[in-house]
């Protein structure tokens, strides 16, 4: 018997909304671990707030809703909120009710940026790598390093002469009129972004585009691939060696020594003797492309040199994920620690993902 198209909706609903997402959504896995993760940072939450006054949104449901926007790429909180106003799912894992209202999105925006005055990203992610079913499935002997550029949320044309005041547009196009810059030298040392002043002009290599950029950095355990630290500085040629030997130090404080795998552009000597001087091993590609490298065969000979030169290339999956799904490639944040708190935080959101897999395998 054909049931009839009925379209009148129910006045009540008795069905939990735990019951609405199924057993085996990987939500679950997540959401299990983001509350361990949060429970153990109440302590840094309650000195960011005065015990009196209006309540705000808690930081553990601010910090659940932008996960979510990394997980399903929502590009703007004004389409989360609205998101979270009618998706179940949404609700049940930020954790409110289903006649509860969805926060205006600059309110939102408003009580999130508190969140950076105390650095809450990096100890988020500290604090979902301190989980005991996550810690098991940590390196503590081999980690790869590598940096990547975020572009910055500034454009080209604002990149102006340090010296030279403000000019209005003469040509009478509006704010936005073209502009020709060939045969003009412009450098990071006499130039800065009107837009973003912490931004610097940058290319990745020969023959590529200059742009505005960031230059975020992450530190890779080999045996699952998770990002055991992140951090975001200027984009310049000695950020990714600076970064990477003050990401290896807290690790390397051990009586057994450590390798860290990277590719050629961390082979520089003076790099290479300040890791040895830490007792960590480079595993660094060679670059002999006109010059000698500083890795010899007290390295290259043994096996574990090609593996780590093998496994390193997996945190480019991190890069990718980071950049594209978490939508960082292009940051809409301005200023170099609002750009980093985002990244740190899309790293932390990057290992929740892979979480659900890692611990289903048999171990």
């Amino acid at each position: 018997m054909r049931g009839g198209d009925n379209r009148t909706g129910e006045l009540f609903s008795y069905v939990d909304l735990e019951a609405r997402v199924r057993r085996d959504h990987p939500l679950r896995t997540i959401r299990a671990i983001v509350n361990e993760a949060l429970s153990a940072l109440e302590r840094e939450f309650a000195a960011l707030y005065s015990p009196i006054g209006r309540p705000s949104i808690p930081p553990e449901k601010l910090l659940r809703a932008m996960l979510l926007q990394a997980f399903y790429s929502i590009r703007s909180e004004r389409l989360l909120m609205e998101r979270l106003e009618y998706d179940l799912l949404f609700r049940w894992f930020v954790g409110i009710g289903v006649d509860d209202a969805a926060w205006d999105h600059s309110v939102f925006s408003k009580n999130r940026d508190r969140l950076l005055e105390g650095d809450i990203a990096a100890k988020f992610l500290n604090a979902v790598l301190a989980r005991p079913k996550v810690k098991k499935l940590l390196s503590t002997d081999h980690f790869s390093v590598d940096g990547t550029l975020i572009e910055a949320w500034a454009s080209i044309k604002s990149f102006k002469p340090k010296d030279c005041p403000d000019e209005p547009p003469s040509g009478g196009g509006g704010r936005n009129e073209e502009a020709d810059f060939h045969g003009q030298k412009r450098s990071n040392e006499t130039h800065a972004s009107t837009t973003d002043p912490d931004a610097r002009l940058y290319r990745k290599g020969k023959g590529k585009e200059a742009k505005l950029s960031f230059m975020g950095h992450g530190l890779m355990e080999n045996r699952h691939g998770l990002l055991v630290d992140a951090c975001l500085t200027p984009a310049d040629g000695h950020a990714e060696r600076v970064a990477a030997l003050h990401m290896i130090e807290p690790h390397a404080d051990r009586p057994r020594a450590i390798t860290l795998g990277g590719d050629k552009g961390y082979d520089a000597q003076d790099f290479i003797n300040e890791l040895r001087s830490m007792k960590v091993t480079p595993h660094v590609a060679q670059n002999t492309n006109g010059r000698r490298s500083s890795i010899d065969r007290r390295t290259t000979r043994h096996g574990g040199y090609a593996v780590s030169q093998r496994i390193r290339k997996r945190i480019e999956e991190a890069f990718g994920w980071i950049k594209v799904v978490a939508g960082q490639q292009k940051t809409k944040y301005r200023g170099r620690d609002r750009v980093g708190w985002a990244f740190i935080f899309a790293a932390a959101a990057y290992n929740l993902v892979r979480l659900p897999k890692l611990l289903a395998a048999p171990t």
